[in-house]
């Protein structure tokens, strides 16, 4: 938590104005592998962010519930970009205080454009050259470089103050106190199938394509998009960047069988011209597999919020574009315990902006279980997205039933408190479970996640014109059923009807309808003499493994498509 007489908002009591919009620590433990480099010298350059406080939060929070909600008579009336700008945008006074308050002499010098502030969300990235007269601007901020590798940043080990009057219309300052969370990958040892006799008759696979993923979930040939005004989309950070010739041999290899496109329709931001990155062909090949013949974007968010995945950045473009795709999938997350608070409360009011559009969001729910000892979440389980979790087939070489992924994340957030949607689930859960972690171990009012699953192990990929077998995780299962959400909204949009929109309160209303549910397996936890390495495990019903299970895709079509 912050030093000195601040108060932790972490903990639900008001900070007091002098504290730190986004809390640090007086001498921040530096990751292992991290070195101290030294102070800064005036004159270099940061990237500080500034981010306005938004209005009528509490009335959008009730807003979203309305249009999302199946019994709700206001569902699917979405908000337009005005309307939603009308509600939330900041005052004139909390503009005009910070603005000001930028441009004053003591600021030292900063860069005239980015103080501007974007429409709607008003993020403000305002680059400042680093002086004695910048470090007043923050007061208490000291501005030192870490380095490990060929990686640098710049960081304060104190924490900043702002003037108590500015510290009601700041939502934080970003780019200070945090390092990255370092991202270990999970490898997979493949054993020869041990077939029972029962199973002789499944079919057999040398990996998951699209084929596997058609017959398992039930669809046919058929279902393919069929509306120009549909649309779908992946997000890639971290210098992830696909390539098109990758996606067309994709298609070439593993296409027949149904209509499909082989070009991605839009670009939204900086594509690298560099090697593809495996992630960001994963995702755009099986999301046009799976959301087959729907339009395409990939929205490529170049740089970092303090060396990890600008979401905040990402989420922001969508609040200011007027033409964006009904479904977006995300194959990546932060620890909870590597973000600020102020930093993820501000990204959840981002996702709520979103959903009163109408937008859907899935994000995958990461590649390790809990509980751990050190209490974080792998992925960023907004209350206003839907998780994915993963699955395997029980044999890993036949198209038969699913069980838990042992590398699926899942568990219990430590930041946003569990929704009204899903409480009854959960409950039923923690009364019902034969077997639970020590209940130290997580956070039993928190928000419960994954909210479904899908096949998550041995998916084949193409990348830099290699096909390549044996590639897992929730980063497969996320697109997947991002375009089958998107094929739903396609049928919907023929009949004049809204797109789904926010998915988990019509999710969490049909319960198992639509989806297989998935009983056995339990996912890693951390090795430790307590947990034993066993984290939650797959139940009946709704779990923190699996969710309500995996898509049968002509029922869940049935179940969402005519409301």
């Amino acid at each position: 938590g912050p030093p000195g007489p601040c108060v932790s908002r972490l903990s639900g009591r008001p900070a007091s104005s002098e504290c730190p919009p986004e809390p640090g620590r007086a001498r921040p433990d530096v990751p292992p592998g991290w070195a101290h480099a030294g102070r800064m010298d005036p004159g270099q350059p940061v990237q500080l962010t500034f981010a306005l406080r938004q209005r009528s939060t509490a009335r959008l929070a009730r807003l979203v519930q309305a249009v999302s909600d199946p019994r709700s008579p206001q569902y699917g009336q979405y908000l337009s970009l005005e309307q939603l700008r009308d509600l939330v945008q900041p005052s004139a006074a909390t503009l005009m205080t910070v603005l000001k308050w930028l441009q004053a002499p003591r600021a030292g010098t900063c860069s005239a454009g980015p103080v501007v502030p974007v429409p709607v969300s008003h993020y403000c990235p305002i680059l400042c050259w680093l002086s004695l007269t910048a470090e007043r601007l923050l007061p208490g901020a000291e501005f030192h470089r870490y380095v490990q590798g060929q990686q640098s940043l710049v960081r304060s080990p104190l924490p900043y103050t702002v003037p108590a009057e500015l510290a009601e219309h700041l939502d934080f300052v970003g780019g200070l106190h945090r390092f990255p969370t370092e991202r270990k990958a999970v490898s997979r040892a493949r054993k020869e199938p041990q077939l029972a006799p029962q199973l002789a008759r499944a079919s057999f696979h040398l990996g998951v394509t699209p084929a596997v993923l058609r017959q398992r979930y039930n669809m046919t040939g058929g279902d393919v998009g069929l509306l120009p005004n549909n649309s779908q989309a992946c997000a890639q950070f971290l210098e992830q960047y696909f390539h098109q010739a990758d996606l067309a041999e994709f298609m070439q290899l593993f296409g027949s069988g149904f209509a499909h496109r082989t070009q991605v329709d839009r670009v939204v931001g900086r594509q690298g011209h560099g090697k593809a990155g495996l992630e960001a062909s994963l995702d755009v090949e099986y999301i046009m597999s799976t959301g087959a013949n729907v339009s395409t974007w990939v929205f490529s968010n170049p740089g970092r919020h303090e060396s990890q995945e600008p979401f905040l950045a990402w989420l922001v473009l969508l609040s200011n574009m007027s033409s964006v795709p009904w479904v977006h999938s995300v194959s990546y997350g932060d620890d909870e315990d590597s973000l600020s608070y102020a930093y993820m409360e501000r990204v959840n009011t981002e996702f709520m902006k979103a959903a009163a559009r109408g937008l859907t969001i899935l994000f995958a729910s990461g590649g390790a279980g809990q509980p751990c000892a050190h209490l974080h979440c792998p992925c960023l389980p907004s209350p206003y997205v839907t998780t994915v979790g993963g699955t395997s087939f029980k044999n890993p070489f036949l198209v038969t039933e699913e069980v838990t992924d042992y590398i699926s994340g899942g568990g219990f957030s430590n930041v946003f408190p569990m929704p009204e949607y899903q409480a009854a689930a959960v409950g039923r859960f923690l009364r019902s479970a034969s077997k639970l972690p020590p209940s130290s171990y997580y956070n039993s009012s928190g928000r419960a996640y994954p909210d479904l699953a899908a096949l998550s192990d041995n998916y084949w990929v193409v990348t830099n014109r290699i096909p390549l077998p044996w590639v897992s995780g929730t980063s497969a299962s996320t697109p997947v059923v991002a375009g089958m959400v998107a094929l739903i909204n396609d049928w919907r949009l023929q009949r004049g009807l809204p797109p789904l929109g926010f998915l988990n309160p019509a999710l969490y209303q049909l319960q198992k309808q639509g989806l297989g549910d998935v009983i056995q397996g339990c996912h890693l936890s951390c090795l430790d003499g307590t947990v034993q390495g066993q984290g939650f495990c797959a139940t009946p019903a709704w779990d923190p493994v699996t969710g309500w299970g995996t898509p049968n895709f002509p029922r869940l079509l049935r179940a969402l498509g005519p409301r």
